[in-house]
């Protein structure tokens, strides 16, 4: 009997062992509206949380313990004239804040001087009007917003600096060879205006953190990028037979190109066949199948292949560390598949997606496909024109919250493997992620609100416990 009632105790135990350690509380009494992110100062190991509801904004800084050091408060801007947070960046180790319109023609920044105590605010006015934004990025103290020109083959960036001033900065395409969907020719412009609808809508550039774990969600996209501060790299992937790789440098504002081949696969059948590729440690993970055969390949972005792995029904893919899993759909749940074949066919009917996540010095690679929403019409048709209210400034500040959501109403189904890095397979059993940990946590957990989740040395999971009104963050190790 005594042992019978030790072994959920001791579950119970490893559960709070990995997941229940809480580095900071504060109490803050939220409205209505309430919005939650970070900025972090890698330098220091610092990060500010902004709390904000509809009528306040609270910066909070943390320091490298997450133990809370210092704040400031201030009013939050007109939300009628400035409804989304749209971005940051750093000046003197201080934050400065950018809320835009919907149109992002007016925009209006705060910075946050924690030495003065003051909050210095100023605006702006854009112009967009021949331009789409495709998205925005924080780093090398600047803010920026990237935007394709309409019927070109230029990109355009607003740059804001550190010292809150603004500039504009064309980088010209002229010469790249651009197709709609891999066939017709096109412009810069075209390329992004394509319907990829379900999955993918026009003037849409899926942002990637390859320090987070991405979701296949994400990782789907046909058009992603991948920022660190000298560059943007962005990859298409609507054509079947290559990835067109994109560099655009943050110093001297010019762009590079590169092609690289996908795997062939002969058939009289080529709409049936799927693609798609990960771009990690400056090497591109390409992923292409059929209804009977599976190809992974790595090369570099001079196209030379590193490494390539195919599998089909006679010769089953044997490079994995865990199971064939499905979740969500008709089946609703999770529940394991069968066998290699299986796996291949039910990838190729979703959207194919291949992402990368570094574990020590090795590589976890995540394979498998996953459906569009399985939405209302109404949800389904404010997802066709894009949602640019709150969701956007939360995806924005917090996208490895919105990665851990990412699988909300959809089918999933996936494999994960380990590669060392000259891409040959590690064999083993795969442990619980700092994901899986947060998982079982909010299993656990559900009168929690204004949730964020941001990795410095940690993840550290910030939420807002509506018993006790206390902001608390805690702490998880992969």
């Amino acid at each position: 009997m005594i042992k019978k009632l030790l072994l959920p105790l001791l579950f119970l135990n490893s559960l709070i062992s990995f997941s229940q350690e809480i580095v900071s509380a504060t109490l803050v009494d939220l409205k209505k509206n309430r919005d939650v992110f970070q900025t972090i100062n890698n330098d220091k190991n610092e990060v500010t949380l902004f709390i904000s509801d509809k009528e306040k904004v609270k910066a909070i800084r943390l320091n490298e313990k997450m133990q809370i050091a210092d704040s400031i408060s201030t009013e939050r801007p007109n939300t009628r004239a400035y409804s989304n947070m749209i971005g940051y960046n750093s000046s003197n180790d201080n934050t400065r804040l950018f809320w835009s319109s919907n149109d992002y023609e007016d925009v209006f920044s705060q910075l946050y001087d924690f030495t003065s105590r003051k909050v210095v605010t100023q605006q702006y006015s854009l112009i967009f009007k021949n331009e789409k934004v495709l998205q925005k990025f924080s780093g090398n103290e600047n803010f920026y917003i990237l935007s394709v020109i309409k019927k070109s083959n230029n990109f355009k960036l607003h740059i804001f600096d550190k010292d809150g001033a603004h500039k504009e900065q064309i980088i010209n395409l002229d010469g790249f060879r651009f197709f709609r969907y891999g066939y017709t020719k096109t412009d810069l412009y075209g390329v992004f205006e394509e319907n990829l609808l379900p999955f993918e809508v026009p003037f849409t550039l899926q942002n990637i953190n390859v320090k987070n774990p991405t979701s296949l969600t994400d990782a789907a996209k046909k058009r992603k990028c991948y920022f660190d501060n000298n560059q943007i790299i962005i990859t298409l992937d609507a054509n079947i037979d290559y990835t067109q790789v994109i560099t655009l440098d943050l110093i001297n504002f010019v762009a590079t190109e590169k092609m690289i081949k996908k795997r062939s696969i002969a058939t009289s059948e080529r709409h049936f066949l799927n693609s798609n590729s990960f771009f990690f440690d400056n090497k591109l993970y390409q992923v292409k199948t059929s209804s009977e055969l599976f190809y992974f390949t790595i090369k570099d972005l001079n196209d030379n292949l590193i490494k390539e792995y195919q599998a089909n029904a006679i010769n089953p893919i044997d490079f994995k560390n865990s199971e064939f899993y499905q979740e969500g759909g008709a089946f609703g749940g999770k529940r394991t598949l069968d066998n290699s074949s299986q796996f291949i066919r039910k990838i190729n009917n979703l959207n194919t997606a291949i992402s990368c996540y570094h574990i020590g010095q090795s590589t976890l690679v995540t394979f498998g496909g996953v459906s569009a929403s399985q939405q209302s019409g109404g949800q389904a048709a404010m997802s066709q024109f894009g949602l640019i209210g709150a969701l956007a400034g939360v995806a924005f500040f917090s996208p490895t919250m919105e990665s851990f959501n990412s699988y909300s109403n959809k089918k999933v189904v996936k494999i994960e493997s380990l590669f060392d890095s000259q891409g040959n397979h590690i064999k083993g059993d795969l442990q619980p992620l700092a994901f899986d940990k947060i998982r079982t946590f909010f299993d656990d957990n559900n009168n929690v609100s204004s949730q964020t989740l941001f990795k410095t040395d940690y993840y550290y999971l910030g939420y807002y416990d509506n018993k006790t009104k206390e902001y608390i963050i805690r702490k998880f190790v992969d």
